[in-house]
């Protein structure tokens, strides 16, 4: 089993879906990006990072959807690092139904550590290497440059 992190719980409000009463894909990525900040957050990722004008930049995203969720069910999202190269990280997320334990959804995101002045991807920080090793150890994580 591979291991996740809570990182996200909602619920399905009645606004949030199409007129055929099904959450609509917007707000299924919106649920899954509010997780991404807090996964991010257990990787280490915090305001110090924003303060050097440091942060994330998703360069990818395969959704899956796998069943309906509608008007008042609840949802649970989990995440986990799949990779880490030298300047992106693989993270995948899993939605699922609280009630019924029934996965609802799946992403795969492709993000890159970026500097927020130069506009430029930079090397994965040591700290999300680092703590991405102690909470995900069956991850592929590459070594860091000896920076």
């Amino acid at each position: 089993m591979t291991q996740e992190i809570e990182c996200y719980r909602g619920v399905v409000h009645p606004w949030l879906c199409d007129a055929m009463g099904h959450m609509t894909t917007r707000h299924y990525t919106a649920m899954f990006d509010d997780g991404s900040y807090h996964l991010l957050a257990e990787l280490g990722f915090g305001p110090e990072m924003l303060a050097r004008r440091q942060g994330f930049a998703d360069v990818n995203l395969n959704m899956t959807m796998q069943a309906e969720l509608a008007a008042g069910d609840l949802t649970v999202v989990s995440g986990r690092v799949i990779r880490i190269g030298g300047k992106s990280m693989v993270l995948g997320y899993s939605m699922r139904n609280r009630t019924t334990g029934d996965l609802a959804a799946e992403l795969i995101a492709t993000t890159v550590q970026f500097d927020l002045e130069a506009r430029r991807a930079i090397e994965v920080l040591p700290v999300i290497r680092d703590t991405a090793r102690r909470l995900f150890p069956e991850a592929e994580i590459a070594p860091g440059s000896a920076a």
